[in-house]
């Protein structure tokens, strides 16, 4: 189901969103038409924000990065981990040569990159 609306209808929509969410809560059975409301004001919100706002997957590039930023690595410190030069860590961050399936392997295993960013 894909519910296109203008940006006027979805302020209104988030209006609508905010009071119910003030109504309905957890005890509140899935069947009373508050409830009803809100999961279809919800599925109006989640549809617009997909066609204006899609959220793609990051690169693979930014991923690395990222991990090499949360576990404190230098391109050295990676190499070691996954058993390759620092300067092979170079090219692969600047794109100048294309990660292997041996470290496509490795990323996933030691850096805990899911496959999918790594297949894209």
């Amino acid at each position: 189901m894909k519910n296109i609306i203008t940006n006027e209808a979805n302020v209104k929509v988030n209006i609508r969103l905010e009071h119910l969410l003030d109504i309905v809560d957890y005890s509140m059975p899935e069947t009373d038409p508050m409830a009803i409301e809100l999961m279809e004001v919800s599925d109006i919100i989640e549809a617009y924000e997909e066609e204006h706002y899609p959220i793609g997957l990051p690169s693979l590039i930014e991923v690395i990065e990222l991990r090499m930023f949360e576990m404190k690595l230098k391109k050295k410190d990676l190499a070691v981990i996954l058993s390759t030069s620092a300067s092979r860590i170079s090219d692969y961050l600047s794109v100048k040569r294309e990660i292997t399936l041996d470290v496509a392997k490795a990323l996933h295993k030691k850096l805990d990159i899911d496959g999918d960013i790594i297949l894209q």
